[in-house]
């Protein structure tokens, strides 16, 4: 496996975040608890909402996250409600809405009032300005995810605390437009010489020019989320930060967990540490790999007998663990890396941005090839690999099967295997490939977005309502803005 010779994201747990204090002669005033912190350092503030919104956006657990199973690429084994689209059981939209709010944009944006609060000066605010842009673009990034997840979403009434507990929805693409916005701003403010995090910024351990290639992006990814938008501009957006975001040896952002508990992978923390047995291949993703004889298939999973067998996607009464693949043992390392953006995902992008006319240089099919390549050294594949699955007329972009949706959306969805969110948005996005209906539903029946969280029906009614009305029903069925095909 070759990710160690990429580019990595350092996971440096800051001092302030888990050390012990003591204390000598020392009295509190009466009722002050010694052990609840309320002046909080921003750099604790900025390093745990980083830290929140990884466990979230990565997490397998079915009571937080079910995205690999809605892109298909898992099958559960024993409890498959999840897998037949089941979320309110669990509560599955209130666990997502509660971290990404309460546990990253809100210690974000407390982050930022603790540093404006400092009244610095000189060096120190511009280095305090960097520090703010960076918070600005991880804000854009979880305010993306949730949109893209739910459609309207609590925005410009967001984030009050105890002033307004019951925060209006705004209209989805109206926040995605304002997003851009604030992009913009904080890719504008970044000056690298000016200092920024240090090894408090797990990403990227304050380099600030990091930074700015992950907010191109991130700047990116958006763009082609909204090319089928007819009222938003794709096209200048894309073209503006082609140039700027990851290029050749594999780079990206990549956040490493420690391995510790508990800050340790998600698969792992599930497997391992708790012993769980609940998830295998979906047939969906192995046939697939089989009927192209995918190298990334013997990197990914095990064997049985001779055979690579994924358990059919939807079943009610699910299947034995021990009868399918299993996934490979670097999965199971606690220090498995989340890709957060990469140089195989921009690849893509700009294959679909030259299909539909973008200047962004090269042809589709160069950076077609691109991706699949990438992906496939990412995970420990040889270019000797890469370059005989590319030779296959199924892969090769000038013979495989379909239009340029089809191919991209298809490739793009086997390179984004594990990134559950990413895989699932693509599909969402460019209908492909072809998904597995589960046992007695339909093709429409599987979800394009997540229901709203339900406590919203008693905390938050009349918002709810008027939301759920705007987007044309809370359905998990409901097609978001920029779904539109």
């Amino acid at each position: 496996m070759k990710i160690d010779k990429m580019k990595k994201l350092k996971y440096i747990l800051i001092g302030v975040l888990f050390m012990g204090v003591g204390f000598t002669g020392c009295s509190l005033e009466d009722n002050i608890d010694p052990k609840r912190a309320t002046d909080v350092p921003a750099e604790t503030l900025f390093t745990g909402a980083q830290i929140q919104f990884v466990n979230q956006y990565n997490s397998m657990s079915v009571n937080r996250n079910i995205s690999r199973l809605l892109a298909q690429y898992w099958m559960e084994t024993t409890y498959t409600n999840e897998s037949r689209y089941d979320f309110q059981d669990r509560g599955i939209p209130d666990a997502f809405f509660n971290e990404f709010y309460r546990d990253c944009l809100m210690d974000f944006q407390e982050a930022k009032i603790v540093i404006d609060a400092s009244g610095f000066e000189g060096a120190l605010l511009l280095k305090a300005n960097n520090q703010k842009a960076i918070i600005e673009i991880q804000m854009v990034y979880v305010y993306s995810v949730l949109a893209e997840m739910f459609g309207d979403i609590p925005y410009s009434e967001a984030l009050e605390g105890g002033v307004n507990t019951l925060p209006k929805y705004d209209d989805a693409a109206t926040v995605y437009a304002d997003l851009f916005t604030r992009l913009d701003a904080a890719l504008g403010a970044l000056d690298a010489g000016n200092g920024s995090w240090g090894s408090e910024d797990l990403l990227f351990g304050g380099d600030v020019d990091s930074w700015k290639t992950f907010g191109n992006a991130l700047k990116l990814r958006m763009g082609m989320r909204m090319a089928d938008v007819p009222s938003f501009n794709s096209k200048s957006v894309v073209e503006a930060a082609a140039s700027n975001v990851y290029g050749a040896n594999l780079e990206g952002a990549f956040f490493k967990y420690i391995g510790t508990d508990p800050y340790f992978n998600t698969i792992y923390g599930g497997f391992v540490d708790d012993g769980r047995k609940d998830y295998v291949p979906s047939n969906t993703l192995m046939d697939v790999l089989n009927t192209l004889n995918d190298p990334r298939r013997a990197l990914w999973f095990t064997q049985v007998g001779s055979a690579y067998l994924g358990l059919t996607y939807g079943l009610t009464a699910g299947g034995t663990y021990d009868d399918y693949s299993h996934f490979t043992p670097m999965f199971f390392e606690p220090t498995l890396e989340v890709p957060m953006a990469d140089y195989a995902e921009m690849e893509f992008y700009l294959a679909e941005a030259v299909e539909r006319g973008y200047a962004v240089g090269g042809t589709a099919e160069e950076h077609y090839n691109n991706g699949i390549t990438a992906s496939i050294l990412y995970w420990g594949g040889t270019a000797a690999d890469a370059t005989a699955y590319l030779a296959q007329p199924e892969v090769a972009y000038t013979t495989a099967t379909g239009t340029w949706k089809q191919k991209i959306g298809t490739q793009k969805w086997i390179a984004m295997y594990n990134r559950g969110v990413e895989g699932w948005t693509e599909w969402r996005r460019l209908d492909f490939p072809i998904l597995n209906v589960p046992e007695d539903l339909t093709y429409g029946d599987i979800p394009v977005r997540y229901p709203y969280p339900y406590n919203e029906n008693d905390q938050n009614l009349d918002n709810y309502t008027a939301a759920s009305a705007a987007i044309g029903g809370d359905k998990a069925t409901t097609k978001l803005w920029f779904d539109v095909n």
